[in-house]
């Protein structure tokens, strides 16, 4: 049976204070990576640092980075890959903000871009080079669903996410030679943050309460329930494990059943 272990690796998660990058990150230590988590806010990244496990002894740190400025994201990672190498980079980022596509601005699609495609690219690039000389990589992208069929109401939101996708298998394509995958985990509905800022948006804007809203969303998906953070954070850690290393290039929802393409 190939393994699930992960000792000696070195991860770099993106938006790992909450939600499903922290999930991802204790997932990940928990199979024995050393996990670089990277954020804006420094006390919240020393507070999930301090969540993370240590079954191999493994010391977890932190970078403190905004993605609204993505030019400064290479020389905060660089000091770091002066001496270290980055096995598994996580590219994680909340979503845009909610609202039909013919009312969207272009600065909200180019804001959008930055953060999403543009900072995923340059972690990538930062990242690939140690990949490549330790012959074990793996990128993956927490992406949506909206990649397979878009969603209602989240227009700048589809229409980025198709852009990170495309990008992400054109990658995949270009370095599995060197044994890197490049993979998204499309995360359906799922109790964080941005699910909650998603009802909210949506019950001010129908005059629905909340809890109406939620169980409509919950009436589509056949498991007839939201995903939890860990659930998602499961398939960032097999995407990163020896054991998924012919799995490249694809985008894995898991949303409950939701999606309705094949």
């Amino acid at each position: 049976m190939l393994s699930m272990d992960l000792t000696g690796k070195t991860a770099l998660v993106a938006g790992s204070t909450q939600g499903i990058g922290l999930a991802s990150a204790q997932a990940l230590s928990e199979l024995g990576t050393r996990c670089l988590l990277i954020a804006r806010n420094e006390e919240r990244l020393k507070e999930a640092v301090a969540t993370l496990a240590q079954p191999a002894g493994q010391a977890h740190g932190y970078l403190v980075a905004d993605f609204s400025q993505p030019e400064s994201l290479a020389g905060v990672l660089q000091p770091f890959l002066a001496d270290n190498q980055v096995h598994i980079l996580v590219n994680n980022t909340g979503g845009p903000p909610a609202g039909p596509i013919a009312e969207a601005t272009t600065a909200a699609f180019l804001l959008a871009f930055e953060q999403h495609l543009i900072c995923n690219h340059i972690l990538a690039q930062a990242c690939v080079p140690g990949m490549k000389a330790s012959g074990y990589g793996r990128i993956i992208n927490v992406v949506s669903t909206s990649v397979k069929i878009p969603l209602k109401g989240l227009g700048v939101s589809n229409t980025i996410r198709g852009a990170v996708a495309s990008w992400a298998k054109t990658m995949a394509n270009e370095l599995a030679a060197f044994g890197i995958t490049v993979n998204n985990v499309l995360p359906g509905a799922t109790s964080t943050g941005r699910l909650e800022a998603i009802i909210t948006n949506k019950a001010s804007k129908t005059g629905h309460s909340q809890d109406a809203v939620a169980q409509e969303m919950i009436d589509e998906i056949p498991a007839r329930r939201f995903g939890k953070p860990e659930e998602i954070a499961a398939m960032v850690a097999f995407l990163a494990s020896p054991a998924a290393g012919y799995v490249n290039g694809t985008s894995i929802p898991v949303d409950g059943g939701r999606t309705g393409s094949i």
